[in-house]
This record gives structure tokens, C-alpha cells and sequence, in this order.
């Protein structure tokens, strides 16, 4: 468990805590680049670590991210022109390029200079993988953008969605590194083999059908997984193994990315991999970024399909991207789904992640939980994260950004010999010891 201000110290995002300002520190998703389809389209109010600010993209195509009240009186920008690579206030006419310049200031003389004394925040952006990045931080201290492997893909390859959640971004990030969870939360209860396979067919992260119903039931049959954790520039390889039909052992392998991705472990050599960004909005509610990718093909129209209707880890959203079972209709749970074909009662992956997460409260109270064997990726995720934040109040800059190209690494699963240890299966399964797949893209090894 944590104190009540260890629980804050981890939790809390805004601008000036320890946390927020270690977030800053590393690129983030702001929007889908579908949310902004149009040049000189209208702007999109966003809220990003407690931020309000408007996204618009501009004639040439580019992405800028500004705070949202024009530095003349204070009229909010979401009402202005988007119009020749720049925003106008529809108050005065002042107007704004991408990097907050003040452009036109129809209000001076011509001859005057002090449009060039005005200035908006705005923050660089980046458009990459299907998404519009953000960097917060300091501008002496920006680094690339993390070179995670969805975006090393071609673009059919690779499928993007969010989702809104209402819950601290924290505990929704250790759910997904908590692989323990898949025994139960995520389990099939019923024994008859052919149900059971026709429900991975339809629903699982797992892409092709062999070997489906025995790692399934191998993850239901063992609800103590043995956990080994190797640290490594990005974060953390965070590996379960569990026990199967025979002496070998079943690996899970996930990874977590500082300071806000995790890679799912489900995927063997040919299947669909999948990941998560977590982006909080403010202390008690986040957007999720999940993706979806194949390193070697181009995915099917079936499998988008599939994703697009909120099965695997996608989840089924309207138009603002809040998931159609949600806090407010119980997320639909089904009682008599539950006694029979799911352990929740709740349909599909992602929902069942978010109604358990929602459930611990808009921010768990860590003053209350008791952790056992199974937690010692949370344990190790809360010691990295929580020692980064406290060196940077220190004035020692994070490691992790530095190491952009170092996110390059996969996550996955493994059949192995029990006697094989973390290291040799990381070598079989991936290639490197960390999962680390760049030199595959031309990145240094």
C-alpha cells in the first residue's frame, strides 16, 4: 500500500506537481488525426493534464496545439477564423499561426511593431502513427518522439483508436500491466472447448486461431503466475509464466513504456500486436489510445471491421469517443452472461477493463490495498515512475526520453522449457533480450 501522500505524489497530473511535470517531459497523443480531417477547418477544444487548449490545423496542413484565449481581452480562439495558416479572433481580428505568433494585428498601424511583442502559448505537435503528439515540457529539453513500433509500420498495417475513461489514468495503466487479471476478469468460464474457441474467434486480442483454447485455459487453470521483471532504457518487460499441459512453462510477456504506454502480451510470431497510451485529462478522468499493428502484412478488412465494432481490445464508442457501456448504464452488464459465458457479465475486453477500474474509484485510495505476489509489476511501474518524478524535482532530467528509439520493442507470447530463464525466452520469442525489434527498422541495435 501507499501513504495518502505517496497516493498523491502518483497520481496527480496537473501543471506543477511532481507527476505532471514529468509528463511533460515526454511526448503525448492529443488527438486522432482523423479529429482534425480538415485544413482551415474548425478548432477542437482539448484538455490535456489539466490544460484547456484548442487544436486546429492550419492551410498547409500542419497541426497547432495554443492556449485557448486570445492575449488581446481574453476571447476564447474556438470562436476565431481558421483561415490562411493562422487562427483569427473573432473579437478584434488578431490572429495567430501555429506556433503562437501574433501574424496580423488589424488593430495597430500597419508601420507598428508590436505585433511582434505578442505572443500565445502554443506547444509543438508532431503527426505521427495516425495521431497528433503534444510535447508540454520545456523546449530545451524536447526529444524525439518515442519510436514505438506502430509507427514504424506502413500505415495499412496499423489500426488507432481512443477511448474516454472515468477513472485516474494510473490505475487504469496498472490494470493493463497487472496480467494477472487475464485468470479471471477476462475468463471463459464454461469447459466445453468448441464454446469456448468460438468465443476467442469473436472477441480475443489474440489474432489467428491455433493454440487459442489452450492458452486460454491455461490462463484460467493458473491463477498464480510466476512474475519476472527485467528493466531497461523505455521501462519494463514484465513476464508471467504460467504452468501448461505439460513440464513447459506459457510466458506472457508485456511491456510497460515510460511513462504512459504498455504493450499487451498476448501476441505469438504472426498475430496482430496491440498497445495502449494513456493520456490523462485530468486527475479523475483519461483518454486511452489503443492500437493495433502487423509488423509483415497489411491488417484485413475483417480484422479493422472488428476493431471498428469494439471487439479485442478496441472498444465501442459514438462520437465523442465514450464507449457505449459505460459508469452510467452499468456497462451493461448482463447477469445471466455472467453465470454462463463471461466472468463479468460485461462484453468485451475493453469494457471489462474499464468497469473494473472505474470501480476502484475516480482515484484508489492505495492507503487500503493489500498487494500480493501476483502485483510486483505494479510495485516495480510505482518505484520507476515515482524515483523519475522525485530526480526531476532534483533537477535530474528523465532517462527514458533520450532513449526515443529504445521503444522500438515488442510484446508477445511463449512456449518454453521450465528450466529456460527470463532471458533465453526473450531471445527466442523476440530476438533481444528486451523485446528491442529497431534494427528491423533501420534503428541503431
Amino acid at each position: 500500500m501507499l501513504s495518502k501522500a505517496d497516493n498523491e505524489f502518483l497520481t496527480c497530473a496537473g501543471k506543477g506537481s511532481p507527476m505532471g511535470e514529468l509528463l511533460r517531459r515526454f511526448w503525448m497523443p492529443a488527438l486522432l488525426s482523423e479529429e482534425l480531417p480538415e485544413r482551415d477547418g474548425p478548432p477542437k477544444k482539448i484538455r490535456i493534464l489539466g490544460e484547456d487548449l484548442l487544436a486546429f490545423r492550419q492551410t498547409d496542413g500542419r497541426v497547432g496545439i495554443v492556449e485557448p484565449h486570445c492575449p488581446h481581452r481574453g476571447a476564447n480562439l474556438y470562436f476565431g477564423r481558421n483561415e490562411e495558416c493562422g487562427l483569427r479572433c473573432s473579437y478584434h481580428g488578431w490572429k495567430f499561426d501555429i506556433d503562437g505568433n501574433c501574424v496580423d494585428l488589424p488593430t495597430s498601424p500597419p508601420e507598428s511593431a508590436y505585433k511582434d511583442t505578442i505572443k500565445l502559448l502554443a506547444y509543438p505537435t508532431r503527426e505521427w502513427a495516425d495521431m497528433i503528439w503534444v510535447y508540454m515540457g520545456p523546449r530545451e529539453s524536447m526529444p524525439e518522439l518515442p519510436q514505438l513500433e506502430l509507427g514504424l509500420v506502413p500505415a495499412a498495417h496499423r489500426y488507432v483508436s481512443k477511448k474516454w475513461q472515468d477513472c485516474n489514468w494510473v490505475q487504469s495503466l496498472e490494470g493493463a500491466i497487472d496480467t494477472a487479471h487475464f485468470s479471471f476478469l477476462h475468463a471463459i468460464p464454461t469447459r466445453d472447448e468448441a464454446t469456448r474457441l468460438d468465443i476467442l474467434r469473436k472477441t480475443s486480442a489474440i489474432g489467428q486461431e491455433g493454440g487459442l483454447a489452450d492458452r486460454s485455459r491455461w490462463v484460467t487453470d493458473d491463477p498464480r503466475p510466476k512474475f519476472r521483471i527485467q528493466g531497461h532504457d523505455a521501462g519494463l518487460v514484465i513476464a508471467a509464466g504460467r504452468k501448461t499441459d505439460t513440464t513447459d512453462i506459457y510466458w506472457r510477456i508485456a511491456q510497460y513504456l515510460a511513462p504512459n504506454h504498455a504493450l499487451v502480451p498476448v501476441a505469438f510470431p504472426g498475430e496482430v500486436y496491440h498497445g495502449q497510451t494513456w493520456v490523462p485529462v485530468d486527475e479523475t478522468s483519461c483518454w486511452i489510445y489503443t492500437y493495433s499493428w502487423v509488423p509483415d502484412r497489411p491488417l484485413s478488412n475483417t480484422e479493422r471491421a472488428k476493431y471498428a465494432s469494439g471487439l479485442s481490445l478496441h472498444a465501442e464508442i459514438d462520437e465523442q469517443y465514450v464507449p457505449r457501456r459505460n459508469m452510467r448504464n452499468d456497462y451493461l452488464i448482463d447477469r445471466e452472461l455472467q453465470k454462463t459465458l463471461s466472468y463479468t457479465g460485461v462484453s468485451g475486453v475493453s469494457d471489462q477493463d474499464a468497469a473494473i477500474q472505474d470501480s476502484q474509484g475516480a482515484i484508489q485510495d492505495r492507503t487500503r490495498e493489500h498487494l500480493g505476489p501476483t502485483d510486483v509489476g505494479i510495485i516495480e511501474f510505482r518505484k520507476l515512475v515515482m524515483a523519475a518524478a522525485r530526480a526531476l524535482q532534483q533537477g535530474e532530467p528523465p532517462r527514458a526520453p533520450a532513449a526515443s528509439k529504445r521503444y522500438a520493442v515488442r510484446a508477445g507470447g511463449w512456449i518454453a522449457a521450465a528450466e529456460k530463464d527470463l532471458t533465453t525466452v526473450m531471445m527466442e520469442r523476440f530476438g533481444h533480450r528486451h523485446g528491442y525489434v529497431g534494427g528491423e527498422y533501420g534503428l541503431p541495435e
